[in-house]
Parts: structure tokens; sequence; C-alpha cells
């Protein structure tokens, strides 16, 4: 029958045909036997979502999925183990997975103009983000959390350098300490034996030359790198081992926990490079967590 439709007919059932077939296949029949195979022991809880429960049988996050651990205030609890920042929506959001997009060049803050009214000009720096988080976490866990190019306040130690001649060449005529507003004490008195000052909203900050100021920060800081830094995802349930090993006193001090025994919990929850060469050892924080609230609760 169909051998007497013309040609341009054929084709367009052929092509119907094999829109139904591979709708099937596709569409249908892999998609179920995905589904078939999840169901699988030991395959099950994973193809769900990898979700953790406490021990009343409650969900408390996903071992795939980082998670704040603060209080109400949002403050870090001490007796829990914090996570490494996100950037993701308010943190941690699987609907707004992302990073902050800002590169090793974003040195100067943004601040807000009183007289706009209904718009927030300011915004943090990259610099400035990770100098803060380190000063905080140094804070909180009694660490040294100076880093390269941070003032003692926590900020990015940039200046903006005002020349008399073209091209920023000829003497220093000003000095202004980028990321401190005034009335802020700048972190440094003189630059060039000219008086540094504090920022204004009047100041044009790109029409000086742009200076860091390293400090007598240690080359290697004591707080690591993921401490101070968002994931690409921003949805990273793990940290570094450094990052574990330097919150095991406080945790353990808040618990009132032997330290050796809180370094035993995160040896025990600590995973190996994938593969056995991808990547660095890396501890899951709701797991540590759940461990320690086993042995005894946070007191906040």
């Amino acid at each position: 029958m169909f051998a007497r439709l013309p040609g341009w007919a054929r084709q367009h059932l052929a092509a119907l045909r094999i829109l139904l077939v591979f709708t099937v296949v596709v569409g249908l029949a892999y998609p179920l036997a995905i589904l078939a195979i999840a169901q699988l022991p030991g395959l099950h809880g994973r193809a769900e979502g990898s979700f953790v429960t406490d021990a009343a049988g409650h969900r408390v996050g996903s071992s795939l999925i980082g998670q704040d651990f603060t209080d109400a205030s949002g403050n870090p609890v001490p007796g829990y183990f914090q996570s490494r920042p996100s950037a993701a929506g308010g943190g941690y959001d699987p609907t707004s997975t992302s990073a902050s997009n800002l590169g090793p060049e974003d040195v100067a803050d943004s601040f807000d103009d009183p007289a706009t009214r209904g718009v927030d000009e300011s915004r943090q720096s990259l610099l400035t983000q990770v100098c803060t988080r380190s000063h905080d976490i140094g804070a909180f866990d009694g660490a040294d959390g100076r880093r390269p190019y941070c003032t003692a306040s926590g900020v990015g130690a940039v200046l903006a350098v005002y020349h008399a001649g073209p091209g920023f060449t000829g003497r220093v005529t000003k000095v202004v300490s980028v990321n401190e507003l005034c009335p802020t004490r700048p972190f440094l008195v003189t630059y060039a034996g000219v008086p540094v000052s504090c920022r204004t909203l009047a100041d044009d900050i790109t029409a000086g030359r742009q200076v860091l100021i390293r400090g007598d920060a240690p080359a290697r800081p004591a707080v690591p790198a993921d401490a101070v830094t968002a994931s690409g995802s921003g949805l990273d349930p793990q940290i570094s081992t450094a990052y574990a090993d330097l919150q095991v006193a406080r945790v353990a001090r808040a618990r009132g926990l032997a330290p050796a025994r809180v370094q035993s919990l995160v040896k025990a929850h600590t995973s190996g490079r994938a593969l056995g060469f991808l990547g660095e050892p890396a501890v899951n924080v709701l797991n540590l967590n759940r461990a320690l609230d086993a042995l005894t609760p946070a007191r906040q």
C-alpha cells in the first residue's frame, strides 16, 4: 500500500516511524531501565538523593550537598565543624548553583551612597571577602588569620596612589586606602612619604595607581584556601583535611571531648583521592557532625 504513495509521503512516514521508535526506546524504555537499576540494593539511596536522616528518621540533609551549621542569627555554632563558603543563592541552594564569578583582579570594594535612596551600591571585592573570612575564621578557631594583601581588620590592603604627572608619573600627591571608608583609620600611616587617607565617596579611585600591600602575613596562611573561597558549584559537602584539622580544638572544647577523640572522627570521615590519584583527601562535614552528635550534643 505504501509503495503507491508518492516519494515525499513515504519519506515522511519513514521519519514518523523513526520518531516513534526512538520515543519508545529513549523516552520510555531507557528511563524505565535506569529507574529499575536504581532500585537495586546499594543504589536506591544514591538515586533518591543520598539523603541523611537523624536518629528519629527525619531528613537532615544530603551527603552530596553542603549546608551551613549556624544558629538562628546566622552565627557559626562552635560545636560543629563548619563548611566552606557558598555562592549558591543564599548558600547551598541547589536551585541556584553558581560561583561568584569574581577574579583575582577584583580588589576594590564599592560603598553605598546614602544620597541614593532605595539602591544598595555596596559590594565586597573578592579580595576583601577572602580577607574577612580569614580574619573571622582565625578569631573563631584561635588561629593566625593573617593573609597576604589583607589588613589587620580583614579587608583588602589596597591603595590608590595619585601622581602629579600623566600616566602615573611624577611625585606622589595623594594616597587613599581603597577599602577603608572614612572615618576608618587607614592601615598605613604613610606611603612614599605621603600620609594615607581613608576613602570618601567623592574619591575617584580609578584615577590613582592601584598598589597592593602584602603586609607581614606568613607565606603559607594558617587558614586554608577552601575555608575562604567558595566552590565552583557552591554545593560542595566536603572540606579539606587542613580546614578540618584547624577546627578540631574548637569543636572538642565546645563539646567537652578530648581533641584526640575528635581527630579520630575526622580521620574516619576522610575520603581519599578519587581513583587513588585525582584531587585531594576530603572530609564530609555533614556526616562528621552527625557522628559528633551521636557522641554528645552540641552546646550552642
